[in-house]
């Protein structure tokens, strides 16, 4: 039996802003772009992982009314769980995110842990760490 990672959900408050972020300033390609009704989940995913995507979708996309608030209060907040990518080079992703208008939290910086990496908010506030693994 084999297990692997195939979604990761990523809870944001606009799809269309969102994608500034995760598609052009990341570099993931969109897979997929489903609507249904007034709501849209928007799968993305990287050339160095093909099994493996992340769905942008609205508090209350799929939800009930009270669920999608509740949700949507975490999301202002800025207090769902942060996502950590993984690239090879963070010097340059990092600056690609920069300029590309997200905000900064972490330059980056050697982890006591092993990884450099640095941090950023989505659109939405979501806190996204990106590492590179120690050459050491």
């Amino acid at each position: 039996m084999t297990i692997a990672l195939q979604y990761s959900h990523i809870t944001v408050n606009h799809v269309d802003e969102a994608l500034v972020f995760y598609r052009d300033a990341l570099g993931l390609e969109v897979r997929n772009d489903v609507a249904s009704g007034e709501f849209r989940w928007v799968t993305l995913g990287s050339a160095a992982q093909p099994g493996v995507e992340i769905v942008l979708s609205e508090p209350h996309a799929g939800r009930s009314q009270a669920d999608g608030d509740a949700l949507q209060e975490l999301l202002t907040k800025g207090v769902l769980p942060m996502t950590v990518f993984r690239t090879d080079d963070v010097e340059a992703t990092f600056e690609r995110a920069r300029v590309s208008g997200a905000e900064v939290l972490q330059e980056p910086i050697d982890q006591p842990w092993g990884p450099r990496d640095c941090a950023f908010r989505d659109p939405s506030g979501n806190m996204v760490r990106i590492q590179q693994e120690s050459k050491a």
